[in-house]
């Protein structure tokens, strides 16, 4: 049995892993078809074995391969625990909350008494209405106290809570500035600082809900070039937001993720920083699809792209990746009209304006040039079809006109109506 707060949960043994008997965080499938955490049999063929823990088998390969399917059942009972939890919690504190009892909640978690319980009935009281909410947001001091709990306590539970009512009134807040220097002004560079404890939330915050909370209040303070530059020198920062687009993560999660990355990846050093971690191989893999893959987040792919592909650095990683090339050509009219203009305006940079040889022959492999003529004949904006035009003129698709023109009739039925 495992303990979370008050409730106990029941761990379905599956999701133990054998070594260490907890609950998998990545697990990974060896040879032999036994799945561990990633930590433990990494450890285990670190110290020499040549063998399978649970069977003893001797390993033909040492190599692992990630169980996507295993960890989304993990990821999905997680959340189910959590929002139990939750639910427990806000039930118990779901008495009706008075503006009056409110005040008095709040004299009271500054004399640092029954500060979760209080979060809770918080909660409880936002939920209620717009109205209440703003009343949150706008109660003297109110916060600046949620900031100064950011700032000093770093009970993961407690912080969890912290950032529920935070994200919940965050839209009545209204002066995202003083918000931002209110938390960054914190940013002392020690381990008692409010980005410190948004990240520690981040890593190892249990419910959904409160990791994309955490890129929400991210996202609201990042109004200038300074605190993006901020946020993104922040130790490990960069490096979580990229890990969370990947496709066994929450679609929420990855959305967000995905937008606030994009709002932070203004300056060169930033995209020089992405670029470093991988981050073209990682959303080649939302591009190739996944059932997480909804428009939006394709969208918001594809509109990063374009960000980090617009300098050298970043345009030589996207050209040399052929797969990803052809992925964004995949998704010219496919998915949306926003989708499209983000995908051709990354291939008319990398093809048309720098002519890079590896990205026309990955085009063309991709049936690129009847693509290209079907999007000029289509209802697309004025600048994706000059766009076009020029792509046209690179690829000398007069001289394969008759194969294009041919392919009209079959492929048009695929062209989604804007």
């Amino acid at each position: 049995m495992v303990r979370d707060v008050n409730l106990y949960v029941t761990v379905p043994n599956l999701f133990r892993c054998p070594i260490s008997l907890d609950v998998m965080k990545s697990p990974v499938s060896l040879c032999t078809g036994v799945t561990y955490d990633r930590t433990s049999i990494q450890r285990w063929l670190d110290s020499g074995n040549n063998t399978c823990p649970a069977t003893m088998q001797v390993l033909n390969s040492k190599e692992f391969v990630p169980n996507r399917t295993l960890q989304r059942l993990i990821q999905i009972w997680s959340d189910s625990v959590q929002t139990q939890n939750d639910l427990r919690v806000d039930s118990a504190a779901h008495s009706v909350v008075t503006e009056e009892e409110v005040e008095v909640l709040v004299k009271e978690m500054r004399a640092q008494k029954e500060k979760v319980d209080h979060l809770s009935k918080f909660i409880c009281f936002a939920k209620e209405s717009e109205e209440n909410c703003e009343f949150l947001a706008k109660f003297d001091g109110f916060v600046e106290m949620l900031v100064g709990f950011l700032d000093g306590d770093k009970d993961i539970d407690f912080l969890e809570r912290v950032v529920r009512v935070f994200a919940m009134i965050l839209k009545k807040v209204g002066d995202y500035k003083a918000l931002r220097l209110l938390i960054l002004k914190q940013n002392n560079g020690g381990s008692h600082d409010c980005l410190s404890s948004l990240l520690l939330v981040l890593k190892q915050g249990r419910s959904v809900n409160s990791r994309v909370g955490v890129i929400k209040i991210i996202e609201a303070i990042t109004l200038d070039a300074e605190s993006k530059q901020m946020l993104s020198e922040k130790e490990g920062f960069l490096l979580e937001l990229v890990k969370l687009i990947s496709l066994e993560k929450d679609p929420s999660l990855i959305e967000a993720s995905l937008s606030c990355l994009t709002a932070i990846s203004m300056s060169k050093r930033v995209k020089i920083k992405l670029i470093n971690l991988k981050i073209i191989a990682e959303l080649r893999k939302l591009l190739t699809g996944g059932q997480n893959a909804s428009v939006s987040i394709i969208e918001k792919a594809l509109k990063l792209l374009e960000m980090v592909a617009s300098f050298r650095e970043g345009r030589a990683e996207f050209c040399n990746d052929a797969a990803c090339v052809e992925a964004v050509m995949n998704k010219v009219l496919k998915v949306s009209s926003e989708a499209t203009e983000h995908a051709v305006m990354i291939l008319w940079s990398a093809c048309y304006l720098f002519r890079d040889r590896v990205a026309k022959d990955a085009v063309v492999k991709s049936n690129g040039l009847t693509k290209i003529l079907l999007l000029m004949q289509s209802n697309c904006s004025p600048g994706v079809r000059q766009m076009s035009g020029d792509l046209l003129k690179i690829f000398r698709v007069n001289s394969k006109s008759d194969y294009c023109l041919s392919s009209y009739e079959t492929k048009t039925t695929h062209i989604m109506p804007f």
